[in-house]
């Protein structure tokens, strides 16, 4: 005999490497980009017609060099994505407006390239973003014909006690 049991579960999963390319111009006379980092990465995800968008932003920090490499400043551009993640959904599983979308930065957002050309500076900036759907799916158990599992308790017999026993 068998029942079904409807609980929340992982019904897909995914991951998707992306590299971005930025442009950034500055104002001032840029001699050499002495450093980048990446900071302040936040992002979430929706379904968005029938797949998965994860959007998000973060902080390009933009170490540099001028006025003949004799001064530094840091520039800061904030740059938002938003990637389409075509996540497999499980057989008998359904993507429904209910299903949570749980989305984790597997690989942070890192800046892989960096070129300056008359103060024009290009990013390639690239991270690894996973997806986690969870839905409502049925699992079928085996159950037993109704056996009574439980064990039977025995009271202990009473003692007569001879009250002229303490005399």
């Amino acid at each position: 005999m068998f029942k079904e049991i409807v609980t929340k579960a992982v019904i897909g999963k995914g991951k998707k490497t992306t590299k971005e390319e930025h442009v950034v111009k500055s104002l001032q006379g840029i001699d050499n980009v002495l450093g980048c980092w990446v900071i302040n990465h936040s992002f979430s995800g929706i379904i968005s017609n029938n797949n998965i968008l994860v959007t998000g932003n973060y902080d390009v920090n933009i170490w540099y060099s001028y006025d003949n490499n004799t001064k530094t400043n840091v520039l800061i551009e904030r740059f938002n994505y938003s990637d389409a993640m075509n996540v497999r959904i499980k057989e008998n599983s359904k993507l429904t407006p209910s299903s949570e979308i749980i989305v984790r930065t597997l690989s942070q957002p890192s800046v892989t390239d960096v070129s300056n050309d008359d103060g024009v500076i290009t990013l390639t900036i690239e991270k690894q973003m996973g997806v986690e759907v969870v839905g409502d799916t049925k699992v079928r158990v085996s159950i037993a014909d109704e056996i009574d599992d439980y064990e039977e308790i025995v009271d202990e017999e009473s003692i007569d006690v001879n009250e002229n026993f303490l005399d």
